[in-house]
């Protein structure tokens, strides 16, 4: 009798463990809401003002489409080989070291705590003029907010079940918008801009060559392609570890296929030449359905959009401080999770405080942010590189299938090599952000080795 009872309360066990998995669905949508943000409606204008021609414009969308597929392929296997809570954070500890580890990832906390502040008071800024026509003042911005991040904290506090869910709404209306945006071709009608970005740079073949021309333009459009690595912060709670690959390949197809198609839309409704640096262009679009009322209908839409970029680094960056505190290069109190929810509390409370800490500096930290960009260039080389040394390690092997899992390494090595290139182009355009983000790096290997590195010895 006691061992039936047991067995019963093992499946039990078993099954809330399997409330709080994701499923194909689930991984295919946070793909889709880590790499879709705010830019794909307005960085358009400033790569096609950078990128000389038509032609080149379009090839540079393929082309980082092609790349980030090479990406997902890779990371899709590499999830399956290392399917861990805070998998991003694993793989750099794992395949190189817990100092490169705990550097790179407690930089991408700081500064994914930092852009979700700056991108939250962004928000602010559609719903102020979707209710009052005009920017607000500071108090507005901050407590909107403030009270945006406190409202995903607690749905946060339910759970990964309960967050996926709620992810999965605001993440579906989202691609909604955009198809509703991709469909404005079908209105047969050229929508004027209303205003340029001042000083923005304006390049044509006759001040650059179209080979600088296209790396000086492929940096941010590589850029609005990423945030799928993050994916692997879930390898370990999914159902089924074969759903990694599948998810990550299903959403960044659906995220190229819209990158594209909503491109189109841009240079047909507005046109490639007046588009160059026009401001608020996706709301262009929704004014070619709405009228004048459309810039009412984007603010409203825009602002969901940021409760589900709000939401998805709530949910993912927890995940990294649990992973690093479990290898105690955090505090232990980070790898704390809640009996019955199974919510990262500690991780999701600090995150949320440092987010909302910032939110007082407003949206000028943005400023400060353009090193992450070469930081996050060499993170994705060099993690996209571990799929090498897992492979030679053979690790978990039995659980790599499909045809695809042949040509991996190549399209890793071009992956690696792409973003390589990129973190040059970054060098080129601002060598200061390249030595600040070096210089910080170096800060947080020191820091680890005063601070941490005796505890693992």
């Amino acid at each position: 009798m006691d061992g039936h009872k047991v067995r019963i309360f093992s499946l039990y066990l078993q099954a809330m463990t399997g409330k709080n998995k994701l499923n194909l669905f689930d991984l295919s949508l946070i793909v889709v809401s880590l790499v879709i943000g705010m830019g794909i409606f307005r960085n358009p204008a400033s790569v096609a003002a950078t990128s000389g021609t038509s032609s080149i414009f379009f090839l540079l969308w393929v082309v980082g489409g092609v790349i980030a597929l090479c990406g997902a392929l890779t990371y899709a296997e590499i999830g399956q080989r290392l399917p861990a809570m805070g998998g991003y954070y694993k793989v750099f500890a794992q395949c190189y070291h817990p100092s490169i580890g705990f550097s790179v990832n407690a930089i991408i906390l700081i500064s994914n705590a930092a852009s979700l502040a700056v991108v939250a008071l962004i928000g602010a800024d559609y719903v102020s003029d979707l209710l009052y026509g005009k920017p607000s003042g500071v108090l507005f911005n901050t407590a909107v907010a403030i009270v945006a991040v406190a409202l995903f904290f607690i749905v946060n506090l339910f759970g990964l079940k309960t967050s996926s869910r709620t992810q999965n709404v605001l993440i579906i209306i989202k691609v909604g918008l955009v198809v509703l945006l991709i469909a404005s071709i079908f209105k047969g009608v050229v929508i004027e801009p209303h205003g340029y970005e001042q000083g923005s740079p304006l390049f044509t073949l006759a001040d650059k060559n179209a080979f600088s021309l296209f790396i000086i333009s492929l940096i941010p459009v590589c850029f609005a392609y990423g945030g799928y690595q993050q994916t692997i912060n879930f390898g370990g709670e999914v159902k089924d570890t074969r759903s990694i690959p599948k998810g990550i390949i299903i959403g960044i197809i659906i995220v190229i296929s819209l990158y594209l198609l909503i491109n189109v839309a841009y240079t047909q409704v507005i046109g490639y030449d007046k588009m160059k640096n026009a401001s608020a262009i996706g709301a262009l679009l929704c004014e070619a359905w709405f009228g004048k009322a459309g810039g009412k209908v984007f603010d409203a839409l825009m602002f969901l959009s940021v409760l589900a970029y709000v939401n998805i680094l709530l949910m993912s960056n927890p995940r990294v401080m649990f992973a690093m505190s479990e290898d105690r290069v955090f505090p232990k109190i980070f790898s704390y999770r809640h009996p019955k929810t199974e919510a990262l509390v500690a991780g999701l409370a600090t995150f949320s405080l440092i987010t909302i800490i910032v939110t007082f500096f407003g949206k000028g930290v943005d400023n400060i942010l353009n090193f992450t960009m070469f930081l996050d260039s060499i993170g994705m080389s060099t993690s996209a590189a571990t799929l090498f040394i897992l492979r030679k390690r053979k690790q978990n092997e039995a659980l790599i299938t499909g045809a695809w899992n042949k040509f991996t390494p190549v399209l890793a090595g071009f992956f690696v090599f792409s973003y390589f290139m990129i973190a040059v182009g970054v060098i080129i355009k601002d060598v200061n952000a390249a030595l600040i983000g070096t210089g910080l790096l170096a800060f947080f290997l020191v820091l680890y080795y005063l601070f941490y590195f005796k505890k693992k010895i």
